[in-house]
């Protein structure tokens, strides 16, 4: 890979924006041809950011969150197409909101709408039953139990009519659970972080551990100034005891990486099938018209990731989090990347998406 190509220069211009710290790696044919770290890992700026650091990853959870529930699909313990109330009884009877008026719910929701995101769900965190329910757990809101108040807000329209970014991931990870018959976290430490070495990541991170955690800043986009927030994740986790399986995930650069390549490989993790039927569009013309508000039009979305578009000249698949990381795999290039800092409502957000094609030039 090009040493000095476009992939630096890109991640060098983030630097004036005042992105505190940046760290991005490369990988090709399962080698790491790229790695690109600055700035400082803690507040008054005297640690360099030197790759120990972990990271809030926020929506980069959801492809581990795909990959557990696509494990099982494997086992034939879940399948794509049973109703979630299967698993999750409080979501049998749903409601929608229909101009204001709440109506029954036509469709039945399912595990490939919770994948596809077109369950008709939304990421209304504050909403009055998710408060209630923190209030009636004291704070606690364990995965499982805190779907049964998520159940009780009305869906914004029929499960697999439209596409909503919302808390499916989330919903996914009570699945799991009842699946498994394992919490959530443990399921994915014992599937997923130990067979591919991930000793730094967790979905419930000790309050000793924080330190380790890279300094987490709020952009104010008025003021031009980087707030410190703290370290915690920041609106996505409803309890002590609440795993987010679409935002809740702590991770390290390495071991993220090392997740990315187990998928690009297919070793260890999922069946190439699998990978192939995750990234393959899952949505349809209304739905896909839905999600193209956020994305662009060369991609379509698939069973958690966004996919290339049949015929268009995207060659990537991956998702990107809220405080800046981004992931992409580029099967017929064999290539990996994963793009990590620790910034919410980043000047960034939406020009890391143009790393995928500096790091496909630099490489071919």
């Amino acid at each position: 890979m090009k040493q000095n190509g476009e992939t630096l220069n890109m991640l060098k211009s983030f630097e004036p924006l005042g992105i505190p710290s940046i760290d991005c790696v490369v990988y090709h044919k399962g080698n790491c041809v790229f790695r690109y770290q600055s700035g400082y890992s803690d507040e008054v700026r005297r640690k360099p950011v030197d790759g120990t650091e972990r990271y809030n990853i926020y929506s980069c959870s959801k492809v581990i969150t795909c990959t557990a529930v696509m494990q099982l699909v494997e086992k034939d313990v879940i399948r794509l197409d049973d109703a979630v109330y299967e698993y999750l009884p409080e979501f049998r009877d749903m409601k929608k909101t229909v101009d204001g008026r709440i109506e029954a719910v036509k469709n039945t929701m399912t595990v490939r709408h919770l994948l596809t995101m077109t369950a008709g769900l939304t990421y209304n965190t504050g909403s009055e039953n998710l408060q209630r329910g923190k209030q009636e757990t004291g704070g606690r809101m364990p995965t499982r139990e805190a779907m049964k108040y998520l159940a009780l807000d009305p869906l914004v329209f029929e499960p697999g009519s439209s596409w909503q970014y919302s808390l499916c991931h989330d919903v996914l990870a009570a699945v799991v659970e009842v699946a498994s018959g394992k919490r959530f976290g443990l399921y994915v430490k014992e599937n997923i972080f130990d067979r591919t070495g991930m000793k730094h990541s967790t979905f419930l991170l000790p309050e000793d551990e924080l330190p380790q955690i890279a300094a987490q800043y709020r952009f104010d986009a008025q003021s031009g100034k980087y707030n410190p927030c703290g370290p915690k994740i920041q609106s996505f986790e409803l309890g002590s005891e609440y795993e987010s399986g679409g935002a809740g995930c702590i991770s390290s650069t390495d071991d993220y990486i090392a997740f990315l390549e187990n998928l690009r490989s297919g070793e260890r993790l999922l069946r190439r099938d699998t990978i192939t039927q995750m990234i393959c569009p899952g949505i349809g013309k209304a739905p896909e018209k839905a999600y193209h508000q956020m994305s662009r039009p060369q991609y379509s979305y698939g069973l958690g990731v966004r996919c290339p578009k049949p015929g268009s000249s995207a060659l990537d698949w991956g998702w990107g989090g809220a405080a800046g990381a981004y992931l992409a795999i580029i099967p017929p290039l064999e290539i990996t990347f994963f793009y990590a800092q620790h910034v919410l409502s980043s000047p960034v957000q939406q020009i890391r998406k143009n790393l995928t094609e500096a790091v496909i030039r630099d490489i071919i």
